[in-house]
């Protein structure tokens, strides 16, 4: 086994260095190839600026000669052995001059002391002298003929810049000659020339074309430009001077890059496609690098992301294999059974957590569910037990684990602790169990200024026939038969005092507070149980009462004190929806009406018939003003009412208790007037 091993590590050791010597020589030809490009290139990039700078040479040369004819020109004007030409013939020259040369644009006469004798401007640039007088050019003029006097031949001024109307300007130089006559000085020749226009005018076009000419100055201060090239680092810039007397220029040639073909030779193009392919290999080797890392680092912070979901989750968690064994839990599980992760893992049946007396009974439910891998979708119920003993009650919804490859490998189970839950539950519970007797001692508050009215009368005509049976027992004679009329009177007594013990037995029966137990009772019996205590309330309002049991009616299986309040309250909801006057009693609508029919509905199939069960119907009317739809939507709301002395739970009481015997309770409006309310109750089998 460890020769195995060390032969495996060698072999990755191997495959490591011929990694690192490929990359090496990859590294090292590349850096080769790369020389090999940049010398080509550097070879074509000198070879191009060395033909441009012979270009500017040429150029410069040519503006030279140029300019050297036309100083021939001007001496030409003025003879030096003969008198000199008149102010009109001098002007006739001067403009033939101008007219030929564009460059020029003044031409000026001037004496041995400066003065201006006569002078001519170019007809191309009319405003020459539109902005400033030609005195503010003077002092270069004056330096310029001073030195051509002490050397004798032409000198050219230092070149400023010359304003012109329409807020444009030109750069300009001069060149004073000076002008001898019977070999004496007599004045000076002085001609304007304009630098763009020397560049344009004294350069061949096909030269220039598609470059960038200017002159500048000696410390590379730009004079003027004749043409330009955008982007002026990917240009070959070429400087020649031009060595005009008394002031020399720098004329400075550029020109772009020239692409003669995507390489200049063979050798170059084979570099080039070999560096191509290697850089090609390079990046997509650094790309797949990359997107390996990217994609390293991706999961890693999907693991990571998810295992702290998993840690933060107050659901516990349980993986298993196929064979049951626990092969992950997350710290809310391990909280929750309170064991550790490694008590956990590994596990199988019968669990850690499953109480004594209940193991074979999950063992069984555990191999059904591994066998035939039937998981609920709502999950089930269970109850688990810590190594302490506490025992609670847990909901687990499992479901099969699949892999990439999309065969499952286990279950996974979502467990939730449920006693909260529970503890809720039963919160909730007493809460309601509270509130309906607090509804129904309300209702017995309500109804006690009643009850001692009622009362009163059975107890008086108790009295009464016992006071009658007194007198008759006094005033009879020992022979006088009043058998008859002492039965009378004492069955009456026993009618009144039974009719006295029903009112107080409804109300001592309404209040009390006993087990839940559902029977079967009929529905003329719910309605005899409230009558008694209804029509206190019904004598004092003048409301009168209408009952209607269908004879085929049967028998509803309910909590008879519940149902007995609910009809009580829905009772007396509709007597108080009716108050004294309103409607009026010879209308015949103070009436309150309770009904009970059958109601049949189909809820499934037997063999080979159709199975009914049976519904009973009540239904409560009244005939009050109704109600409108926003207090409608809100009616059966807790703690909503119309009344100010009105709780707001009767009515959510009573639907709460209806739907808890499995029916429903409705309400809808009343002919001609008034409110309707039905709610169902099952039939007794």
């Amino acid at each position: 086994m460890d020769v195995a091993r060390g032969v495996l590590a060698w072999r990755k050791r191997l495959r490591s260095s011929r990694w690192r010597l490929w990359t090496a020589l990859i590294l090292l030809v590349a850096v080769m190839l790369s020389v090999l490009v940049f010398l080509a290139t550097q070879y074509e990039e000198t070879r191009d600026q060395i033909a441009l700078e012979q270009d500017a040479e040429t150029i410069s040369n040519e503006i030279a000669s140029n300019l050297v004819h036309n100083v021939q020109t001007l001496q030409s004007m003025q003879s030096l052995h003969s008198a000199p030409p008149s102010i009109r013939d001098w002007g006739v020259l001067a403009a033939d001059f101008l007219t030929q040369r564009r460059e020029a644009v003044r031409v000026e006469w001037r004496d041995t002391e400066l003065r201006l004798v006569t002078h001519r401007d170019s007809l191309y640039v009319p405003d020459l002298m539109s902005v400033f007088s030609r005195e503010q050019a003077m002092p270069d003029v004056r330096s310029a003929c001073k030195a051509a006097q002490l050397q004798s031949s032409a000198t050219y001024s230092n070149s400023y810049f010359w304003p012109m109307g329409s807020g444009r300007g030109v750069e300009m130089i001069d060149i004073c000659l000076p002008i001898a006559s019977d070999g004496r000085a007599a004045g000076f020749l002085v001609a304007t020339y304009s630098l763009p226009g020397v560049l344009s005018e004294l350069t061949s076009r096909s030269t220039v074309r598609g470059r960038g000419l200017g002159f500048s100055d000696a410390d590379g201060t730009r004079l003027a430009m004749f043409s330009t090239l955008p982007g002026s680092r990917r240009n070959f810039t070429a400087r020649a001077v031009l060595d005009l007397p008394g002031n020399p220029l720098i004329l400075q040639l550029q020109s772009q890059r020239q692409v003669r073909g995507l390489f200049p030779n063979v050798l170059t193009a084979m570099v080039g496609a070999l560096s191509l392919a290697l850089l090609s290999v390079l990046y997509l080797l650094g790309r797949d690098i990359r997107r390996r890392q990217r994609a390293e680092l991706e999961v890693g912070r999907a693991l990571a992301f998810r295992k702290a979901m998993e840690d933060s989750l107050l659901t516990g968690l349980r993986a298993r294999d196929m064979d049951g064994r626990i092969t992950y839990v997350n710290p809310a599980f391990c909280e929750l059974v309170g064991l550790s992760a490694e008590q956990l893992i590994g596990t199988g049946q019968p669990a850690p957590w499953w109480p004594p007396e209940l193991v074979d009974e999950y063992q069984q439910r555990q191999d059904v569910r591994l066998a035939g891998q039937i998981m609920p979708r709502a999950g089930y119920e269970s109850v688990f037990q810590r190594p302490d003993g506490t025992r609670f009650p847990v909901l687990i919804i499992e479901a099969p684990l699949i892999n990439a490859q999309g065969q499952q490998t286990g279950f996974m189970s979502a467990i939730i602790d449920l006693t909260e839950q529970r503890r809720v539950e039963d919160l909730n519970r007493a809460s309601r169990e509270r509130l309906q007797a607090t509804a129904r001692l309300t209702t017995v508050g309500e109804m006690a200024s009643l009850l001692s009215h009622e009362l009163n009368q059975p107890l008086a005509a108790i009295a009464s026939y016992a006071s009658g049976t007194l007198n008759l027992i006094e005033q009879s004679t020992p022979n006088e038969p009043l058998h008859a009329d002492l039965t009378q009177a004492m069955r009456r007594i026993g009618e009144q005092a039974d009719r006295a013990g029903r009112v107080i037995k409804s109300v001592r029966d309404f209040v009390r507070r006993r087990e839940r137990v559902r029977e079967a009772v009929t529905p003329q019996s719910l309605v005899d149980a409230i009558q008694p205590l209804l029509s206190l309330l019904m004598n004092k309002q003048g409301v009168r009462l209408q009952i209607h049991i269908a004879h085929d009616c049967p028998t509803v299986l309910c909590d008879r004190t519940m149902i007995e309040q609910v009809l009580l309250n829905l009772a007396r909801n509709g007597v108080q929806a009716m108050p004294p006057g309103d409607p009026p009693t010879h209308t015949g609508l103070r009436l309150l009406r309770i009904e009970a029919a059958r109601l049949r509905l189909h809820s499934g199939e037997r063999s080979g018939g159709r199975a009914q069960k049976s519904w009973v119907s009540f239904a409560v009317t009244d005939h009050g003003h109704g109600m409108g739809p926003e207090v409608a939507e809100k009616l059966f709301t807790p703690f909503f009412t119309t009344r100010p002395e009105g709780m707001g739970l009767g009515l959510s009481l009573c639907r709460t208790v209806i739907e808890q015997h499995g029916g429903a309770l409705t309400h809808a409006p009343a002919q001609p007037r008034g409110t309707v309310f039905r709610f169902t109750l099952p039939g007794a089998a």
